[in-house]
């Protein structure tokens, strides 16, 4: 069996609290000590960047996938396992997302939304079964949770929508998971 691949969504910002990164860190860590490979934007700032060191520096496999425009402001992370760069945001969401068999979505901002809401809806309209997680460290996906019960709730989409994906408030319940969800 190959070894399998965990997409992390999450901020190119490390965020008001150190909690983030250290969550980032230990996702890394975690990675490795499964066996998995890291599928990231192939930063090599914020909560990218730290998951990405902390999986590196354990001897861990990365594929990183950066869109040109982003090279500098993103600072591309080039010592990876593989780095791809793409023409597009679009391309890079797509070739992470087909180079996966799992996504982590760690907290980030519009970027890390955009990227969630996708693979969601790609899901919800049964274009894959792969699992997805919110990483709710410190209650930071709270008011995503809310506003996905609030759309349920006003009839924009069906009890199911929630369904689709998995909150865990750290990693080791993460772990867990995509242990069983991977069969793994």
């Amino acid at each position: 069996m190959p070894q399998p691949s965990i997409c992390v969504f999450c901020g190119a910002r490390s965020g008001e609290k150190p909690i983030y990164r250290q969550a980032a860190e230990e996702l890394g860590q975690a990675l490795v000590q499964n066996n998995w490979r890291l599928v990231y934007g192939a930063g090599d700032i914020g909560l990218m960047g730290a998951v990405a060191r902390a999986t590196q520096a354990e001897g861990g496999a990365t594929l990183g996938v950066i869109p040109t425009h982003l090279m500098q402001d993103e600072v591309a992370k080039t010592d990876l396992t593989q780095f791809i760069v793409t023409e597009t945001m679009h391309e890079r969401k797509k070739v992470m997302f087909m180079n996966c068999d799992a996504i982590v979505v760690l907290p980030g901002g519009a970027g890390s939304l955009d990227e969630f809401f996708e693979v969601l809806t790609w899901r919800q309209l049964g274009l894959h079964q792969k699992p997805i997680y919110l990483l709710d460290i410190d209650g930071y996906w709270s008011p995503l949770q809310a506003l996905l019960a609030h759309i349920v709730k006003q009839g924009f989409a069906d009890q199911s929508l929630l369904d689709l994906f998995h909150t865990v408030s750290s990693v080791a319940p993460l772990v867990t998971k995509l242990r069983h969800d991977l069969n793994v």
